[in-house]
């Protein structure tokens, strides 16, 4: 049994969920950013780099990066706290698996909601070391989803969640969302679809 299935098989409280999920995102929206733009900044400094600001445009650009990013995580986090009766944190995964709200979209909109933000701090302050540290954690996110959470999921969920992979893009959302049907499939069963576009409806 994984470590994702031991976790898994523990159900937490709502307000343990919402305590937890509260002090990681003091930490992951406060506390990150804040490194991105302090240590970025000083470091492009150090390293003599040219600076990336051009003006009003690093504004803009940074703060519709960082309200998307924010929107799509906090929507996710809510939903695997209620939905989900998990956290966002892998040591307290999701016991249902979610296939509305933004996982209609991709499965995985913490982790892009995550990255649009961060990167949207790097671009508004114009630094080039936040946006390269950036880019990086965002690639080792990427690595560790498709490496180890995603072979765990299917292991907790099965079939279900190899049809919602088939069906549902990794990471760079469609512009057209995936409906659930009006009953998920048990575990049990071998469905051929769980959902199908919202246009055809």
């Amino acid at each position: 049994m994984s470590r994702y299935a031991k976790w898994a098989q523990r159900e937490r409280g709502a307000s343990t969920r919402i305590a937890v999920t509260i002090l990681a995102g003091v930490f992951f929206v406060g506390v990150l950013p804040y490194l991105v733009a302090a240590i970025g900044t000083r470091a492009d400094r150090r390293l003599t780099l040219l600076s990336l600001k051009v003006g009003r445009i690093n504004r803009v650009l940074g703060s519709l990066l960082f309200a998307l990013g924010i929107s799509a995580g906090f929507w996710s986090g809510v939903l695997q706290v209620t939905r989900g009766r998990g956290t966002p944190l892998p040591v307290m995964p999701t016991r249902e698996l979610l296939t509305a709200g933004p996982f209609r979209y991709c499965r995985n909109p913490m982790t892009l909601g995550t990255i649009l933000a961060y990167l949207g701090v790097a671009v508004g302050v114009g630094t080039i070391t936040g946006t390269i540290f950036v880019l990086g954690l965002g690639a080792c996110l990427l690595a560790y989803l498709k490496r180890f959470e995603e072979g765990e999921l299917v292991e907790r969920f099965g079939e279900i969640y190899v049809a919602y992979k088939r069906e549902v893009p990794f990471i760079i959302p469609r512009l057209t969302p995936l409906c659930r049907t009006s009953r998920t499939p048990s575990r049990h069963r071998q469905p051929r679809s769980l959902l199908w576009p919202c246009r055809q409806r």
